[in-house]
């Protein structure tokens, strides 16, 4: 769950570095995706900027992020394709059309597509970057998409953060719940439960997202959690790296709502890294349960065709 195959200036190691490390760490199944937006290197700066944040640069709306996936796909051969579920992100949140962007891209590739996102809303400095307002899950635009998600059957991966950098209330929380509330035909997969690094600089642990995650969960049976990138540490591991018994307790009460994921971009030779550092958490449950959040739960929100074919 959660990979995206391209960095945020649209490059990527590429498909045989991908395949390598799954091969090399037993990984069967990836959720693929691009990264929706582009770093610009502005004219007045002197140094080509390694990452989204190198400068005071903004980022743009990249739609072609989503055929890059797709040519990459179409050029495996139909058993490796198999191992792949790629979900569509090249849209700008904010545009009343992006819907009728991804109808095109859905007869463009028929079959191919399985989900939608990752979505940046609320992505701390990284949509302040962007071009007017900042994106909301609650957005009208939003609704567009999530329309268009029900009526096509496919999950929507997305990235809300739960608070800003400096308030220690779940400040943006309504704007998410408010979708799920009112979209209950749509799957949502919740990109690291609302957390981001830039918020753990601030904040090295939000005391309050346990308690919200467990009553949304307890609310919203069309919600699911990502666990990748900043949901390991701290909140499924400790200090010590020790599994966080609260947590355990959790996925154990929810046991088909949480899944993995890498989170990494464009680069892959960490990709095992990663997914290994899971392993402490998964082993200290229930063996059953450790297989549904490592696999089969993410394999289950898939449109139901794909699901019989990953099978």
């Amino acid at each position: 769950m959660h990979l995206h195959y391209v960095d945020f200036f649209q490059e990527t190691d590429g498909m045989a570095a991908l395949l390598e490390q799954m091969d090399a760490h037993s990984i069967e199944h990836v959720m693929i995706s691009g990264v929706p937006v582009a770093k610009k290197w502005h004219e007045n700066e002197p140094r080509r900027p390694r990452y989204y944040a190198g400068d005071d640069a903004s980022v743009y709306w990249f739609s072609a992020t989503d055929n890059i996936v797709a040519h990459a796909l179409e050029q495996l051969d139909p058993e490796q394709r198999k191992r792949f579920h790629p979900f569509l992100s090249g849209f700008n949140p904010n545009d009343k059309n992006a819907d009728e962007h991804l109808r095109r891209m859905l007869e463009m590739y028929p079959g191919m597509w399985q989900g939608i996102g990752e979505v940046f809303t609320r992505h701390d400095d990284l949509t302040a970057l962007t071009a007017g307002d900042t994106p909301r899950a609650n957005s009208e635009a939003m609704d567009h998409i999530y329309f268009l998600a029900a009526e096509h059957d496919l999950p929507v991966l997305i990235h809300s953060n739960i608070t800003s950098k400096r308030e220690r209330n779940p400040l943006y929380l309504p704007e998410l719940e408010e979708s799920l509330r009112d979209h209950p035909q749509v799957r949502f997969i919740w990109a690291h439960a609302g957390t981001s690094m830039e918020i753990h600089r601030h904040q090295e642990k939000l005391e309050f997202l346990f308690t919200e995650v467990e009553r949304m969960l307890g609310l919203y049976p069309n919600l699911y959690i990502d666990l990748s990138w900043t949901m390991r540490e701290p909140y499924l591991l400790d200090a010590q790296g020790q599994p966080d018994p609260q947590w355990l307790q959790l996925v154990e009460r929810f046991p088909d709502r949480f899944m993995i994921g890498s989170d990494v971009v464009g680069r892959f030779r960490n990709l095992g890294e990663q997914m290994r550092s899971f392993d402490v958490f998964l082993d200290a449950l229930p063996e059953a349960v450790a297989h549904k959040v490592a696999s089969s739960n993410f394999l289950a929100i898939l449109p139901k065709q794909k699901v019989a074919e990953a099978d």
